[in-house]
């Protein structure tokens, strides 16, 4: 299993836009395609404007089919289109759980 763990920095006052348009967009096509986040989060102490979210897939092979799958989903590039121009920087990393973790 590994966690692909996303952070995007929206433009200062732009959580909310970014939020709305995650949800009305993206959310009702990534989903059935990724399956459920572990989490979706917005930063309140630290570096500020940041929504963080965390997904499982198997493998990277299982990572990389999901998200070829998903970004020739009808619609996504709308939600691209729309979330883009609010963001400032986007990240991610890939996080493997240790041996003793209570997420394998």
């Amino acid at each position: 299993m590994i966690i692909d763990e996303r952070s995007y920095t929206t433009l200062p006052g732009k959580v909310k836009a970014f939020l709305e348009v995650y949800e009305r967009l993206a959310r009702p096509i990534q989903w059935p395609i990724l399956g459920e986040p572990i989490g979706f989060f917005v930063t309140e102490v630290g570096t500020l404007n940041q929504v963080v979210h965390l997904w499982r897939y198997d493998s990277m092979a299982d990572r990389e089919q999901r998200r070829a799958k998903l970004a020739v989903a009808p619609g996504f590039s709308d939600y691209l289109d729309a979330a883009t121009p609010l963001l400032l920087k986007m990240e991610n990393r890939i996080l493997v759980p240790t041996a003793f973790s209570p997420l394998k």
